[in-house]
């Protein structure tokens, strides 16, 4: 394959964000706009002309029969340190690189389209179209990356964009807070990646994807059986990367600056935190899988910190009242499928049932992305419309925003599982995996499932049903006041466009042929449906889908009711549990409060204390003795004899 197009497509982003950075305060904000949106679809064009020439035109660099290859379409040399070891910088294709071609252009070309609409007359226009195009250039350098150094680089630059996007509105202390939040965790996450980096290129010599994965066994051994502390040094290595990916796709307990990132632009939310950069963990551990087929211990943390992270993000979000929070948790909760997915594919080094946990990850990431972000792009109109992020201020929307309510309703369908919407055939296959690996993991992700169908459409009643606030009211008590006002109504094309759009991927990319695009070993699987489980999935997403709709279809106390029955957990799952509260008892009280104030105290009275102390006596001394220093000869004489008398009295004194 020639390398300009794959040049192109990073290329294209890169140059977008620093035309619109450094002229785009010259420009109208259609102009930024629109050349922003072209830029994306150009890129989203070659991207999809790459991805489907390596997955359909049947080229032998790209596929082996049935087998799929990994390809370097570039890899340069960029810094060289030892014979061994060395940076380059390049263009790798393979299953899960192809899809993310598809992924990210395609998301992030709908968000470009759909800000349109919503950002009109932001301040700060083209700035924000600067960052959208930083963010998808960071982006698809990463999955494209040839090395875990590379993907390192690329990870901190999605870091930064993401910083920048979630502080777009700088002038909101809440925004402020909440870019710094996030900027800081993940900081401390990849810490964790860089060190385990360091201590895979150390053993290994290697910082390579393609010589690491394609023989797992050659990087096992180049550990020698090294441990620390009763695990082997492996899997630490792998942990810590791990880590890394635990901070980007907010697992416990490094999630909590996941919901209050919601303080960026709607579109942000789609792109970013639904579909893109918190994915970015599960194709850190995807892109590593036969590394981490080779440590059990490492794949049960994965396993473990992804069932967990999923249940605690469905209760959490069963309380919230912002609209986007729920969505927040509900996102942390579906990547947490991912992760778990991940887990329970492989065993003592076999994969399990052929890898299907690593295929149903990959799906999944997939269809979440596009259901996710059309999920972020309906509430975005919501907001839009009624001008507030909670579900108390909206109810019975569908006769206003028809439009809105149907594509909503797709992806309320969507993520619980419903046949024959795309997430039905995801899910189905993560939770077959699961129950593959042990019947507790399928046991407890069901149970997870049912709670997300719960929560989605307990969300999707209170917007469209419930109550029927007087819309006619607030619009006449608006202009009593001075104010425009307007009825609920579905946005204009710029914002239904992606909406209906992604709306019909979420209902048909189920029938995609997945396991014959994307598994961790490039063979072909052939999947099929498990009736077992998927009827039994189905059937408790419908069941919670009915609970909800008993709940909240029309307006009653039976919810508050319900809560009122355990007060103390509804109270501790609408605050998160308290993690906020943890974190800041732990940085303040202890950290700061415990630990910081001793040792300042202590660095500024005894050791500051001391070296002025010693400075005040010097400085009294030559005051004492500055006198001595008259300027008379005649006084030197005299203390140089004096001087001397002694020295000789000393001298004597000593021999006697």
């Amino acid at each position: 394959m020639d390398i300009t197009i794959p040049i192109l497509i990073l290329a294209i982003p890169l140059f977008m964000f620093i035309f619109l950075g450094l002229a785009g305060v010259k420009m109208s904000h259609k102009l930024a706009g629109t050349l922003g949106t072209l830029g994306m679809g150009t890129v989203l064009v070659l991207s999809y002309y790459t991805a489907f020439t390596y997955y359909f035109s049947g080229n032998p660099l790209f596929i082996d029969g049935t087998d799929r290859l990994q390809y370097e379409v570039f890899n340069v040399t960029w810094l060289q340190f030892t014979d061994f070891l060395s940076i380059k910088l390049g263009f790798l294709l393979d299953p899960i690189s192809a899809m993310m071609l598809i992924v990210i252009p395609t998301i992030s070309f709908m968000v470009h389209v759909y800000s349109l609409g919503y950002m009109h007359g932001e301040k700060g226009f083209q700035r924000y179209y600067a960052f959208l195009s930083l963010f998808s250039f960071s982006m698809l350098g990463l999955v494209v990356a040839t090395n875990i150094f590379q993907m390192y680089i690329f990870w901190e630059l999605v870091g930064a964009s993401s910083f920048l996007l979630i502080g777009f509105f700088y002038t909101l202390p809440s925004a402020v807070s909440a870019c710094k939040k996030a900027f800081i965790v993940t900081r401390f996450a990849d810490l964790g990646f860089l060190l385990g980096i360091l201590i895979l290129s150390f053993y290994t010599k290697q910082l390579d994807f393609l010589p690491m994965t394609q023989n797992p066994q050659g990087v096992f051994a180049s550990f020698g059986g090294a441990t620390f502390m009763g695990a082997s040094v492996l899997t630490w290595a792998l942990v810590l990367i791990f880590t890394g990916g635990m901070g980007k796709s907010a697992m416990l307990p490094l999630h909590i600056w996941l919901p209050d990132a919601m303080e960026g632009p709607t579109p942000v939310s789609a792109l970013i935190h639904a579909a893109t950069m918190v994915v970015a963990g599960v194709y850190l551990v995807a892109r590593l899988f036969p590394l981490y087929m080779l440590e059990n211990a490492a794949l049960m943390f994965i396993t473990v910190v992804g069932a967990v992270t999923a249940f605690y993000a469905a209760i959490v979000a069963c309380t919230q009242i912002d609209i986007k929070r729920i969505l927040a948790f509900s996102t942390i909760s579906q990547i947490a499928f991912m992760m778990v997915s991940l887990g329970v594919a492989a065993h003592n080094n076999e994969a399990i049932h052929h890898g299907l946990g690593f295929m149903a990850s990959m799906f999944h990431l997939f269809t979440h992305a596009m259901f996710k972000a059309l999920l972020f792009l309906g509430a975005g109109a919501l907001i839009h419309a009624v001008h507030s992020n909670n579900y108390t201020a909206m109810g019975g929307l569908r006769k206003y925003m028809p439009i809105t309510h149907i594509t909503f309703l797709i992806g309320c369908l969507a993520i619980a599982g419903i046949f024959p919407f795309a997430g039905f055939w995801s899910k189905d296959e993560i939770l077959v995996a699961c129950f593959e690996n042990h019947w507790f993991w399928g046991a407890w992700m069901m149970m997870v499932a049912a709670m997300t169908a719960f929560y989605m459409f307990r969300m999707y009643y209170l917007v469209f049903w419930w109550d029927n606030p007087d819309y006619e009211q607030r619009v006449k008590d608006l202009e009593a006041h001075g104010h425009h006002g307007a009825l609920p109504h579905d946005p204009g094309f710029a914002m239904a466009f992606p909406l209906v759009f992604l709306a019909l991927v979420s209902t048909v990319a189920g029938l995609i042929p997945f396991g014959q695009l994307v598994t961790f070993d490039g063979h072909e699987y052939i999947a099929h449906i498990n009736w077992p489980v998927a009827c039994s999935s189905v059937g408790i997403a419908v069941i919670s889908i009915l609970f909800a709709r008993h709940l909240y279809i029309n307006k009653n106390d039976n919810p508050k009711a319900m809560a009122d029955k355990v007060r103390w957990l509804w109270e501790a799952a609408h605050h998160r549990f308290y993690w906020d509260e943890i974190y800041l008892f732990i940085t303040r009280r202890i950290i700061f409060d415990g630990i910081c104030k001793p040792i300042a105290w202590f660095d500024r009275h005894i050791i500051d204390g001391t070296m002025n102390g010693l400075a005040y006596i010097t400085n009294q001394a030559s005051i004492a003795i500055k006198g001595f220093q008259s300027g008379k000869v005649q006084m030197y004489i005299w203390w140089y004899l004096i001087g001397a008398v002694v020295l000789g009295i000393i001298t004597a004194v000593c021999i006697l």
